[in-house]
């Protein structure tokens, strides 16, 4: 993951520059390095690239991608474009419905109510995925959840979200390195595998923590853990919840693609699913694992409880004779026993010692008939 100023998402939004940007003219180059400092430009773009065949990404800005936006589908020529925008900034939205040629299914996945759950899915002669990943300050938080949504066709890939990914800020540090990107299809695949890798980054975190607590709890250390236990939980139950893949809508995807995508394609497609698939079945014993030390811990907390309870109730069995004696010598009625007899507090004294002693012994016998 790229260090904080040197060109992550979440440092400047803005990618740096590849070296073939250099070809371009110096004022726009000046105006990009000025827009920089702020995260995305004038139109709410955190990055663009265009990729040709065997080439690496070249970075675009909002007005150097309409031109491209503006041919026909038949005009558009070799290669596509990726174009990320900032849905936080108030000029994005506008600027995608008048430029991007998006359907309107699009954004009305945006303002979707309720669970966004994970699905890529066929939307007319393009796909619609609606991504969730975490986001560039997780603090293993349930709530530090985000969404990604990705509309794609055979020459254009749009994708737009509120907070900064991981996901995304990996896809964009291995484009700023050159990598070449075949087609629409792999940048979507490569985007589901870097989501997969934060996943499992995150479930190996995880896991080491709980080694830690069992760890303690095996120590008889552990019933001060239950509220982490929780929330290790809750995170991994949201975590399998918003990021599997939907597999029914993968499956429809898979079995009717759109004419343009190739058979190589659907297969990394297919390769995507498996990851994610192998990824959940490790979260889904994680949970399962987790589950087993909270019941332990319940227990452990159970078995304290019960010690607690019955120290409490043998105090007050012991306690029993000198409070029914106090009891029956504090009525200060006519008639109490040894009242004028110069000995009579020792005596009394002497009673309730020996009635406790006797009780003790009682309870000393039957606790040893119990073990």
């Amino acid at each position: 993951m790229a260090p904080e100023g040197s060109g992550s998402e979440a440092a400047t939004g803005q990618a740096p520059f590849h070296p073939a940007a250099r070809a371009l003219p110096r004022p726009e180059l000046l105006y990009r390095q000025a827009l920089a400092g702020y995260g995305t430009d004038a139109n709410g773009l955190v990055c663009g690239y265009r990729f040709m065949p065997g080439q690496p990404g070249v970075p675009l800005g909002s007005e150097e991608a309409l031109p491209w936006l503006q041919r026909p589908a038949g005009e558009a020529g070799e290669g596509f474009v990726w174009l990320h925008f900032n849905l936080s900034h108030a000029k994005a939205l506008p600027w995608l419905r008048a430029h991007a040629g998006l359907p309107e299914s699009w954004f009305e996945a945006l303002h979707a109510l309720g669970s966004r759950s994970t699905r890529i899915e066929r939307d007319g002669h393009n796909l619609l995925a609606v991504l969730n990943d975490v986001t560039f300050d997780f603090s293993f938080d349930p709530n530090d959840v985000a969404t990604l949504w990705v509309h794609l066709g055979p020459r254009l890939v749009v994708s737009a979200r509120r907070q900064p990914l991981r996901a995304v800020d990996r896809l964009r540090a291995d484009v700023n390195r050159g990598e070449p990107v075949a087609s629409t299809v792999a940048l979507l695949e490569q985007l589901l595998g870097d989501q997969a890798d934060e996943l499992q980054r995150i479930h190996r975190a995880a896991a080491d923590r709980v080694d830690e607590i069992e760890d303690e709890l095996l120590a008889h250390r552990g019933p001060r853990h239950a509220g982490e236990l929780a929330r290790l939980r809750r995170l991994t139950v949201r975590l399998q919840r918003l990021l599997a893949p939907e597999p029914t809508a993968l499956l429809r995807l898979l079995s009717a693609p759109p004419r343009w995508m190739s058979a190589e394609e659907r297969e990394l497609l297919r390769h995507a699913g498996e990851d994610f698939a192998v990824v959940l079945r490790d979260v889904l014993a994680l949970q399962e694992r987790i589950k087993l030390l909270q019941d332990e811990t319940a227990t452990h907390v159970a078995e304290q409880n019960n010690r607690s309870l019955f120290t409490l109730t043998m105090v007050t069995v012991l306690a029993l004779p000198i409070n029914l004696a106090a009891g029956l010598m504090g009525m200060n009625v006519g008639g109490i026993p040894l009242a004028g007899h110069g000995h009579g507090f020792w005596i009394m004294v002497a009673l309730i010692t020996a009635f406790t002693a006797v009780l003790a012994l009682m309870v000393v016998r039957r606790l040893r008939r119990a073990r």
